[in-house]
């Protein structure tokens, strides 16, 4: 049953006797941007104990593929929300669409109306007004999605359009088909390369997840951030860990950041130095293990233990 499940959600412990293989999922997470959560998340996959599937989930952005050079397998196109389209054939030019558009993704060109999909936020009321009936809402492209493989294992990873919509909706596809992959291969863990922030992409990241390991830096926005995300962890019932990176560049930081993870009972899984060689090695899109080895080998035994 393993090798034919295809749940997204599989449950129950073993394998051979009828139930599916626990799947357990990891989502790295960060506050904003540039605190070392791929580079982390890179490393981690490399130090993994077992076999992993690999997800980027950070679609407006991703570059985890940078570090992991996955080898293209499979490339799929993401339909998101439907917008406007226009027959300007049988459109009339009365510019009652462009009126009633209030993100101005309309405009009137020779006469005809034109929708820009860039600004188009998919709401009809265009087509609702059009005296002829020559708007119509039809599929857009938002995106792409991939599988490839990895020597650490399987990967999905995805890319939204400039200004595509609908990212956690992309989020939740590329999580979904990663499960998959991991049922289908029994494989145990799934390491997610999570979106930093708080907003749409970021819940769809951690909604389910077994545990988020939170990246945070010594700083007073470091801090902020730390409570924010893990006050949405909270929310959405994900267990959360976190990790301290660069600690050393700011003692009296460090110690602040301590002292929150101690209050809020959060787990701080390590706290890393800032060490130029993982600059270094990210600069040649290399996975720094040798420089982060000995600071995240304790993690997966911690992660197990939570």
């Amino acid at each position: 049953s393993r090798l034919e499940g295809r749940h997204a959600h599989p449950v129950g412990e073993g394998e051979g006797d009828g139930r599916k293989m626990k799947i357990r999922e990891i989502t790295i997470i960060s506050g904003k941007g540039g605190t070392g959560k791929t580079s982390i998340t890179a490393s981690l996959a490399a130090l993994a104990p077992g076999g992993l599937a690999l997800c980027d989930a950070d679609v407006d952005a991703p570059d985890l593929e940078i570090l992991l050079h996955p080898e293209p397998r499979e490339e799929h196109a993401f339909i998101g929300m439907d917008t406007a389209g226009v027959d300007r054939e049988r459109c009339i030019g009365c510019g009652k669409c462009k009126e009633v558009c209030r993100f101005d993704a309309i405009e009137m060109m020779d006469g005809k109306a034109r929708v820009d999909k860039t600004f188009c936020e998919g709401c009809a009321a265009c087509a609702l007004v059009c005296p002829v009936g020559c708007i119509a809402m039809e599929e857009t492209r938002q995106g792409t999605w991939f599988m490839g493989e990895t020597a650490w294992g399987p990967m999905v990873h995805a890319r939204l359009n400039p200004g595509g919509e609908n990212s956690g909706m992309l989020v939740q596809l590329v999580r979904k088909e990663a499960r998959k992959i991991a049922e289908s291969r029994g494989l145990g863990t799934i390491l997610t390369d999570g979106p930093p922030g708080i907003a749409c992409p970021a819940i769809s990241a951690i909604t389910g997840a077994d545990v988020a390991l939170i990246i945070t830096e010594p700083t007073i926005s470091g801090e902020h951030d730390l409570h924010r995300v893990a006050e949405l962890c909270e929310r959405f019932g994900t267990r959360a860990a976190v990790v301290l990176n660069k600690a050393d560049l700011s003692a009296e930081g460090s110690e602040r950041i301590k002292e929150a993870c101690h209050r809020n009972d959060l787990p701080l899984l390590a706290s890393i130095p800032f060490i130029p060689g993982v600059v270094h090695a990210i600069s040649q899109a290399r996975i720094p293990l040798a420089e982060l080895r000995e600071r995240l080998e304790p993690i997966w035994s911690r992660l197990a233990e939570i």
